[in-house]
């Protein structure tokens, strides 16, 4: 299902700016909404970015859709900011690769 489609999912302050880089944007209102626009958005989108907070609430889907080539599900800060979501989900894919943290000591 490789296309060039990109979506953006997120309360609409944050999620909208995306809109002038040609990103197809979806406001949700709670988790439940992005949980089930996800899922509707997964049959046809190759990129699906999320924020933390909805990355967060629905960590057991997007974890669902690392495992698939697509579509990569990519947690975004909010517009007031990251919870950390992202940052953890890179440690962790870097530990997986190199058997270690990047912060421990040879």
């Amino acid at each position: 299902m490789p296309n060039d489609r990109v979506a953006a999912v997120g309360d609409k302050d944050s999620v909208f700016a995306f809109k002038a880089l040609g990103v197809d944007v979806f406001g949700v209102k709670d988790n439940e909404d992005a949980e089930k626009r996800i899922k509707e958005l997964a049959r046809t989108y190759s990129v699906i970015f999320v924020t933390e907070d909805v990355a967060t609430a629905n960590a057991e889907l997007i974890a669902r859709y690392k495992a698939r080539p697509y579509p990569a599900v990519i947690p975004i800060p909010t517009a007031s900011g990251s919870n950390g979501f992202g940052m953890r989900g890179i440690d962790l894919c870097v530990e997986k690769a190199l058997g270690r943290k990047l912060d421990e000591e040879d």
